[in-house]
């Protein structure tokens, strides 16, 4: 058996298939058993429709990406000479590795009211904020630079959907449950959060007690709160790999101690 402070244990894996490994990595290199099931389906919209609709858009003095996705999507049509904001360090790393090198984010935080905080966002009065983001994006974001006096457009370029779970996934979720063979399941958003609830309908949602949340969206902690009272949940410290595995430890820890 591997040694580290994950051994013995299965974490399921809920984000995006391409977007997975490097916490599955971090899971097996910490001892632990990576068990994926993808929760949510990605895909960028059409690029025509797309490029169609950023020609209707007024030249961004600021364009603000709202995750990796929009960064991956959207990195296009990014206007050159233009700043560029992340919505997080994630945000701000894939925009670097896409090559802008003076990327504006939070110095705390990976969230709208983290970035909201920075300095840069307080005076925005007169000018044109582009946000690129998927289809039904939070509006937090954008009525609140709004408010302050800045024009506000969006480009979204991705669709976020739950992913259709066969019956035999299902089966094999709840199994796997009640077998004690999940310790802790990541959960990186509220659409994360409500497609695994979709995806263990009635009594089987009690399942989920059988192990414990690991989240770095202080956002589902409180729908979780809402939704499901007492359902056990740690706070991750961040949505990057080593900050999701403090939290794993933490939570597996604080098991010990319960």
């Amino acid at each position: 058996m591997t040694a580290g402070p994950l051994a013995g244990h299965g974490v399921l894996v809920t984000r995006p298939e391409q977007q997975s490994a490097d916490l599955c990595r971090a899971i097996e290199t910490a001892g632990g058993t990576a068990i994926r099931l993808p929760l949510l389906e990605i895909e960028s919209r059409d690029a025509d429709d797309i490029s169609t609709d950023e020609k209707r858009l007024p030249r961004p003095d600021l364009t603000i990406y709202v995750s990796p996705n929009a960064v991956c999507h959207g990195i296009e049509w990014q206007v050159a000479n233009t700043a560029v904001a992340g919505i997080g360090p994630s945000t701000a790393a894939e925009l670097r590795a896409y090559g802008s090198a003076d990327v504006i984010f939070p110095a705390d935080g990976f969230d709208s009211e983290s970035l909201l905080a920075h300095n840069t966002l307080k005076a925005v009065s007169g000018k044109n904020i582009r946000i690129v983001r998927g289809q039904q994006g939070r509006e937090l974001l954008g009525s609140t630079l709004a408010a302050r006096g800045a024009r506000v457009d969006y480009l979204e370029v991705y669709t976020r959907r739950a992913r259709h779970l066969s019956e035999a996934d299902r089966q094999q979720l709840e199994n796997s449950l009640r077998a004690g063979q999940i310790s802790c399941i990541t959960v990186m958003s509220v659409a994360t959060l409500n497609s695994l609830f979709a995806a263990l309908p009635g009594t089987g949602r009690e399942l989920l007690r059988c192990a414990r949340l690991v989240t770095p969206s202080s956002r589902v902690l409180k729908n979780i709160t809402e939704l499901m009272p007492g359902l056990p949940a740690t706070l991750a410290p961040g949505p990057q790999a080593d900050d999701m595995i403090l939290g794993l430890i933490a939570c597996l820890t604080q098991d010990k101690t319960e």
